[in-house]
């Protein structure tokens, strides 16, 4: 489609969307760049400075851009394909042009995004459960369980291991009616509406948001980690605050692990060491906790400890030298090696990848 039949269809659907010309402008030129701060949507525009902020958040008040609250402020494009899901059918030839100028801004060039948009968070949340290769956290409202359940069905058959926490327990689907292995690991019930949403890729990159985000007529906030190194405070928090507190179990994978396996959270590694039973050895990436810098150990595990309450899990391994190295999880103190990735095998340390 040329430039001029593209603008003369987005304009056609802009009287859909009531979108006057300078909205237009703002909305193809952000879709061009991925992201661009007010000032240099001027600079590519005929839009006077004074009208930029009215006129992106008009775009943002229509689900088209998402604003950033950074100095300076950020218009970042959302998906065209998301942005006029709503659109009848006969307009999807306009949109798989809009798709083919979208350029995705890259999200690991801030380590913390603030975002106060429904659909941006749900987008956010999808994004979180697809960018899992091993380890899931997840805690969800029963209608967000229904909307990602084929993203989590995908997940499990991909080998991906799923904590998953429902809340409020009392609207938690019947496990006699709703195969939670399907879709989860282990899944347990949380009492309380307080209880945040949030999604954990392998201990990395996660969400926080409350319940409220997801509801339209109350205030809107959800936080993104897009680094490990402040990823995994979400991390601990679920593992050790709500998880701990999800007293009631809805399903569980029963099967027998397979081995090697790969953990970014030591209590779900120690918790399956010790129900499987048996010789293990482990490959630990990680940081001396004396030193600082970054370390790698291998070994035989000789002794694992795991507090009943799931709040403290730690491992101890004989490594090749003969040397007894304990391990611990994210920002361990009283272990040698605070582990960041955890590598478990059957019959010798596996081999790290790459």
């Amino acid at each position: 489609m040329a430039p001029d039949e593209l603008r003369s269809t987005v304009e056609g659907v802009g009287e859909r969307f009531n979108l006057g010309e300078y909205e237009i402008d703002a909305y193809l030129t952000v879709l061009e760049q991925g992201q661009l701060t007010a000032s240099e949507i001027a600079d590519r525009t005929d839009i006077p400075q004074p009208r930029v902020y009215d006129t992106v958040r008009s775009l943002s008040d229509r689900g088209l851009v998402e604003l950033r609250e950074s100095r300076p402020m950020k218009v970042v494009a959302i998906d065209p394909e998301e942005a006029f899901e709503n659109v009848q059918q006969s307009l999807s030839e306009m949109i798989d042009e809009l798709e083919a100028r979208y350029t995705a801004p890259a999200r690991d060039t801030e380590a913390v995004s603030l975002v106060k948009s429904r659909s941006t968070i749900l987008r956010y949340l999808e994004e979180v459960i697809d960018a899992a290769d091993y380890e899931l956290s997840l805690s969800l409202t029963p209608d967000l369980l229904t909307r990602f359940e084929d993203e989590l069905k995908a997940a499990v058959e991909a080998g991906v291991s799923v904590d998953l926490i429902v809340t409020p327990a009392s609207e938690a689907p019947d496990p006699a009616e709703f195969d939670y292995r399907e879709i989860a690991t282990t899944a347990r019930a949380r009492r309380g509406i307080t209880t945040p949403v949030i999604a954990v890729a392998d201990g990395n990159y996660s969400i926080y948001a409350t319940q409220d985000a997801l509801r339209d007529d109350q205030d809107r906030y959800g936080v993104i980690f897009n680094r490990s190194a402040l990823g995994f405070l979400v991390s601990g928090f679920f593992g050790t605050v709500l998880w701990t507190t999800a007293e009631r179990t809805l399903g569980e994978d029963g099967s027998s692990r397979t081995y090697p396996r790969k953990y970014a959270t030591i209590r779900r590694c120690v918790k399956d060491i010790m129900e499987a039973g048996g010789e293990f050895y482990a490959t630990i990436e990680g940081r001396d906790v004396d030193v600082g810098g970054p370390c790698v150990v291998r070994g035989r595990i000789l002794d694992v400890s795991f507090e009943v309450s799931e709040e403290v899990a730690s491992l101890t391994l004989e490594t090749e030298e003969g040397e007894e190295v304990t391990v611990g999880g994210r920002v361990a103190a009283l272990e040698d090696v605070e582990a960041h990735e955890i590598h478990i095998g059957r019959n010798e340390p596996p081999t790290l990848e790459g």
